[in-house]
């Protein structure tokens, strides 16, 4: 079954916590602390795959999920760190958060981390210093990233198939590719899309066949507007009109204005015209649609007659869309090679920042109905989240971090007192620790 959308829940691993512990041997006199560290948690990593065509088994396993990271031990022993998740998707896919790309996986063993686990906690161990001998302090592991995600796939292909039900797509790609799409005279035998190689001379040409477009499909009519997206990645548009029909120029208008309404980007790509089933046809009545056509058709757009069933020009169709296809990347490989002497520049550009620019910031809003101070900011989030509330040594920890940061002089400025709630990362606690 053809699946080229899904939503998938992607959980990574939480991080480890740190333990508290102290050296307990007959011959070790006051054992110090050895609390070990918590593993890390694992990550979901997506890979490209050439072998996969299809979404279909995330409607099955709406769930990805990576290994948690393992608790410290004594000894100063560390957590294991979890086990990362590989998950093969298929080249062409999109993965999204929220609408926004996050990864975009157009070649095969593409990799890209979609969720990153949590970092392990420290152990007591970690806290010994010359003035404190016997930390009883030790951080929790931090969640990994968590969200649902909209997968979304872009078959890729070289040219893009398209035409009215019926125009004849099928046959032509059953006749110049290894494809073998359901073939009948009737509207809407095609229902998904189609790949297939075709050989010519001593090079390959990769085609996509969609349902067909009809009047109204970029406004959801028909099938063919749910796979216009498999067409987008393609170097040129093969447009198919059907030779036989009188009213040659309209069938053409309305495809191309519905790409135009679907997209600017697709409706701009270069076009090849094929007007099909031309066996039988005497060279005259060719002449009069090729003309009837070339008037609606751009000058830059080349009109071909061809046969699928008779072989009649397919050859030479070829050719030219390879050679097309070989223009176009080209073009695009020298774009991107233009490209990346930017992101290198700007990227040269950004090393002279310091890196926990941002981390350091942090700003307190009261929230006068509820009565509480909220304090907020990358870094102190992240000491929030790991650390233990349950021990006050913890927290006071915590506390000691704010003062070093100047958010406690900044609490007291603003008017909060010991008892005062404190609210970081959905942690509460007091301004001071209450007896």
């Amino acid at each position: 079954m053809f699946v080229d959308v899904a939503k998938v829940f992607i959980k990574a691993g939480k991080g480890g916590d740190g333990v508290v512990s102290f050296r307990h041997e007959i011959y070790v006199d006051k054992g110090g602390p050895d609390g070990g560290d918590g593993g890390k948690g694992g990550d979901v990593v997506f890979v490209a795959n050439e072998g996969i065509n299809t979404l279909v088994d995330f409607r099955y396993n709406p769930e990805l999920k990576a290994e948690n990271g393992q608790n410290g031990s004594k000894a100063k022993k560390r957590g294991r760190s979890g086990e990362d998740l590989i998950v093969k998707v298929p080249v062409g896919t999109l993965v999204k958060k929220d609408g926004q790309i996050l990864a975009d996986l157009d070649e095969e063993n593409d990799k890209f981390v979609v969720a990153k686990g949590g970092d392990g906690g420290f152990g007591n161990a970690h806290f010994k210093s010359s003035v404190r001998q016997t930390p009883k302090i030790a951080e929790k592991g931090e969640m990994g990233d968590e969200f649902e995600a909209e997968l979304e796939l872009k078959l890729l292909a070289d040219v893009g198939l398209l035409g009215m039900p019926n125009a004849g797509k099928s046959t032509f790609l059953s006749v110049v590719t290894n494809a073998k799409p359901e073939i009948a005279n009737y509207e809407f035998t095609t229902i998904t899309p189609n790949l297939g190689v075709a050989n010519i001379d001593d090079g390959q040409v990769l085609f996509a066949d969609i349902p067909g477009l009809i009047e109204g499909a970029s406004d959801g009519r028909g099938l063919g507007d749910r796979f216009l997206r498999h067409i987008e990645r393609t170097s040129v548009l093969l447009h198919l009109v059907d030779i036989w029909q009188d009213d040659i120029e309209g069938r053409y208008k309305t495809i191309r204005n519905e790409l135009k309404k679907y997209s600017q980007k697709l409706y701009d790509k270069p076009e090849v015209v094929a007007l099909t089933k031309s066996e039988g046809l005497d060279e005259d009545m060719v002449k009069m649609q090729k003309d009837k056509l070339s008037k609606v058709v751009g000058g830059d757009t080349s009109i071909f007659d061809i046969s699928s069933n008779s072989h009649k020009n397919i050859k030479e169709l070829l050719r030219y869309l390879r050679q097309v296809v070989a223009d176009d990347r080209a073009k695009k490989e020298a774009e991107s090679a233009s490209q990346d002497d930017v992101v290198d520049n700007q990227e040269m550009a950004v090393i002279s920042l310091p890196e926990s620019e941002q981390d350091d910031k942090w700003s307190i809003d009261y929230i006068q109905d509820e009565d509480v101070y909220i304090v907020t900011g990358r870094k102190i989030e992240k000491f929030s989240r790991r650390t233990g509330f349950e021990n006050f040594e913890n927290v006071n920890r915590l506390r000691d971090i704010m003062k070093k940061m100047g958010i406690y002089h900044e609490l007291t400025r603003k008017g909060a007192k010991s008892d005062s709630v404190i609210r970081i990362a959905e942690n509460e606690f007091t301004l001071e620790e209450q007896n």
